[in-house]
C-alpha cells in the first residue's frame, strides 16, 4: 500500500505507528481476535467470495480489488472440501499477522529507477508505504495437511512416482485433484480476505495514531499477490498456445505490459513484482516482463529466501539484543517474541539487493523501487 505521507515529516511519530498497529492487528501463532468469530455462514462466504466479504463489511473500498490478483477471488471454490478442523482453525483468525517470515512493514520510499512506472503504481520518493505479509493462516496450513494425507493414498492408486515425496500430487481430472483445487481456491480466498481485513485496519490504526483524515492519509492499494497457489493460465510451450495450471510456491507472478491477467491501471506498464527482503535491510517493487512469460512462465521469487536455517539462526543471535540493533538501524520493531525476532534476523537471509540485481539482469523482471524499512510488527 501506499500513503501521501512524506516520511521525514512523521518520522518521530513512527514509534506511536508502530504500537498502534501492534495493538489493532493481531499477531503470532495462534493469534486471533480481530474480529468476532465467523458464523459458519459467513465463513461459507469467506472461502467463496474472499476479499469481496471484507470489502462489503467495511474493511478497505471496493476499488481495492481491482489491484487484486484475480480481483481478491479464486474461482472454483467449494467450502464443503475444506474440512471441519481447518473451518474451526480459522473462524477467529480473519485479520490476523502469522508468525515466521509473516510481516507488516512500514517502509519509505528511498529509490525509483523506472519513474514512469513508479508513477503508474503512485510510488514517490521520500512517501511512506505498507507491506504486508500473510495468509491463510491455520486454515490454509490444516487444508495443506489434509490434503498431503490424500495425496499420499492418490499417488499410490494412480501409480505415481515423483522425484521427491514432497511433491505429492493426484491427475486435475480425478477426484482428489478437484477436491483439492477447491479446497485451495476457499484457503487462497481466505487469504485474500485476511490482508484485506488487516489492510483495512491499518488504514483506520494510522489515521487514529496520526489523527488525520483519510484524504490526508491517502492510503491505496498497489497490488495484492499471492505467492503459493496453482493457477490455470495460458502459455506459450513449443510454439503452440496451451493452458496451463502452473502452482507457484514461494513465487510470484511476474506478467509483462498487455497481459489479460493484470489489473487494466498496469495493462501498459507490467504487474507489479513484489520482493521483500529481511526486516533490517529494504524491499522492492519491481515490474514483469515479456522475458519472464518465455523463461519462467510468467514467474518471479518471491523473497530473498533464507542462507541459515531457525535453528543457526537462534544460535547467532544468543546473547544479542536484537531490538536493540534494530532501533540502531532506524526501525521501530515490535513483536510477540524474542524467538520469532532471533529466527528473522536480518542475517538469516541473502542479500535482497544482490538477489533483485540477478532478477533483473536474468529479464524476468525489472526494478521499480527501492524501500526501506522503518517500522516492522512480527508475529
Amino acid at each position: 500500500m501506499r500513503t501521501s505521507l512524506v516520511h521525514r515529516q512523521i518520522e518521530d511519530r513512527l514509534p506511536e505507528i508502530v504500537s498502534l498497529l501492534y495493538q489493532k492487528i493481531p499477531a503470532g501463532v495462534g493469534s486471533s481476535g480481530a474480529i468476532s468469530r465467523l458464523s459458519a455462514a459467513d465463513q461459507r462466504r469467506v472461502l467463496e467470495q474472499g476479499a469481496r466479504w471484507a470489502v462489503q463489511h467495511g474493511y478497505g473500498s471496493p476499488g481495492d480489488l481491482d489491484f487484486t490478483e484475480e480481483g481478491g477471488c479464486l474461482e472454483g471454490a467449494d467450502a464443503d472440501q475444506v474440512s471441519a478442523r481447518a473451518k474451526e482453525r480459522g473462524s477467529t483468525q480473519l485479520g490476523t499477522l502469522g508468525s515466521g517470515n509473516h510481516f507488516l512493514e512500514l517502509d519509505v520510499v528511498e529509490e525509483i529507477f523506472l519513474p514512469d512506472v513508479a508513477e503508474a503504481f503512485g510510488l514517490q520518493e521520500g512517501r511512506l508505504a505498507i507491506f504486508i505479509h500473510s495468509g491463510s493462516r491455520g486454515l490454509g496450513y490444516q487444508v495443506c495437511d489434509d490434503f498431503l494425507e490424500v495425496m499420499g493414498k492418490a499417488m499410490r492408486k494412480y501409480q505415481i512416482q515423483p522425484p521427491d515425496r514432497q511433491l505429492a500430487c493426484a491427475p486435475l481430472e480425478s477426484d482428489e485433484g478437484k477436491q483439492y483445487l477447491a479446497a485451495m481456491a476457499g484457503a487462497a480466498n481466505f487469504a485474500w480476505a485476511n490482508r484485506q481485513v488487516m489492510m483495512g485496519l491499518a488504514e483506520k490504526a494510522m489515521m487514529e495514531a496520526l489523527r488525520i483524515s483519510p484524504r490526508e492519509l491517502g492510503f491505496r492499494l498497489v497490488y495484492d499477490v499471492c505467492h503459493n497457489i496453482a493457477k490455470f493460465e495460458k502459455h506459450i510451450v513449443e510454439g503452440k498456445e496451451r493452458r496451463l495450471c502452473v502452482h507457484r510456491k514461494g513465487a510470484t507472478r511476474a506478467f509483462p505490459p498487455g497481459s489479460e491477467y493484470i489489473p487494466e491501471a498496469y495493462r501498459n506498464t507490467g504487474q507489479p513484482v513484489l520482493i521483500p527482503g529481511d526486516m533490517g535491510t529494504g524491499s522492492y517493487v519491481l515490474v514483469g516482463t515479456q522475458r519472464a512469460m518465455e523463461e519462467s512462465f510468467g514467474s518471479s521469487c518471491h523473497g530473498a529466501g533464507r542462507v541459515k536455517s531457525r535453528t543457526q539462526a537462534l544460535k547467532s543471535a544468543h546473547g544479542r539484543d536484537l531490538f536493540a540493533e534494530m532501533k540502531e538501524r532506524g526501525v521501530t520493531l515490535m513483536a510477540t517474541g524474542r524467538r520469532t525476532v532471533a529466527e528473522e534476523m536480518p542475517e538469516a537471509y541473502k542479500n535482497i539487493h544482490l538477489v533483485v540485481d540477478a532478477i533483473e539482469k536474468a529479464g524476468i523482471s525489472r526494478k521499480v523501487a527501492r524501500l526501506r524499512p522503518v517500522g516492522v510488527v512480527k508475529g
